[in-house]
Parts: C-alpha cells; sequence; structure tokens
C-alpha cells in the first residue's frame, strides 16, 4: 500500500502549486468535480491499488513456478500503469501540458485493463478492487480531454 500511496504523494507534490494558479484559471468542463473531492478520492483509489496489489503478492510463496510467472508479469504491469498515473500529474499540472497529459491517460486507461486482466486470472477479488479505479480515471479522461479542447 506504501507504494502506491507514494505515487500519490509524487504526483500530489506537482499538482498543489498548479491548483490556486494555472489551473484555476482553466476553462473547465461542467461536470468538473469541486477541487477539494480529488484528494479523498485518489486517497482511497490509492489505499485500493495497495490492497489489489497486495493480494496478487501474497499468493506468490504458495504458487508453482508458472502462476509465480503470472504474478511476476501481473505485478510488472501494475507497477508501469503507477508510473504513468504519477507522471500524469507531472505532465498535466507540473509542464502544464494537456495534450501530452491526454496521451498519458490513455495509456494509463490500457494498462490499467491489462493489470485488471491479469489480476483476474491470479485473483478476482484483486481485479475487481479496481474498478472505481478504472471507472475515475475514465472520468478523469474526459476531464484532461475537456480541457484540453476548451484551452
Amino acid at each position: 500500500m506504501g507504494v502506491s500511496l507514494s505515487a500519490g504523494f509524487i504526483g500530489s507534490f506537482f499538482t498543489m502549486g498548479a491548483i490556486s494558479t494555472w489551473y484555476a484559471g482553466l476553462v473547465k468542463p461542467a461536470l468538473n468535480p469541486p477541487d477539494w473531492i480529488f484528494a479523498p478520492v485518489w486517497t482511497t483509489l490509492y489505499i485500493l491499488m495497495g490492497i489489489s496489489a497486495f493480494l496478487i503478492w501474497r499468493k506468490y510463496s504458495d504458487s508453482n513456478k508458472k502462476v509465480k510467472r503470472m504474478i511476476k508479469i501481473a505485478l510488472g504491469v501494475f507497477t508501469t500503469q503507477l508510473i504513468l498515473n504519477a507522471s500524469w500529474s507531472i505532465i498535466f499540472f507540473g509542464y502544464q501540458s494537456p495534450f501530452w497529459g491526454l496521451v498519458n491517460i490513455i495509456l494509463l486507461l490500457i494498462f490499467i485493463v491489462w493489470t485488471m486482466v491479469l489480476f483476474y486470472s491470479i485473483s478476482r477479488p484483486a481485479s475487481y478492487i479496481l474498478i472505481p479505479y478504472i471507472a475515475w480515471v475514465g472520468f478523469a479522461t474526459y476531464l484532461n480531454y475537456a480541457i484540453y479542447v476548451l484551452n
């Protein structure tokens, strides 16, 4: 869970300074939630990501060689999506680039789906726990796209 929360911390480092300055001046879509909602939602999602990864990791020691290999691949894809997650904040807020943020978040969506598919073959609950995450990132993709188009 600490690794997931660390990704959130890294992202927040780039986000916090831009919220009241650059981001405040952007035209946002009608469905844009209030700024205060993002921190509790993302904290919850990072906790769920950590739980999901833990459910996969804990199966490692009791697994055969084939399943251990699947677990390593699944956790590698999970790590990649976590890096893409943290990178989005750096790109969107740090570099103030809605276009490259959109490219990043689309890749993130692909890697979340891939993670969920791989996790499903190892632990269905680990995959199901990520449903709120993919839903929120899908919504965030809409917001990112709308901000790119409106600005």
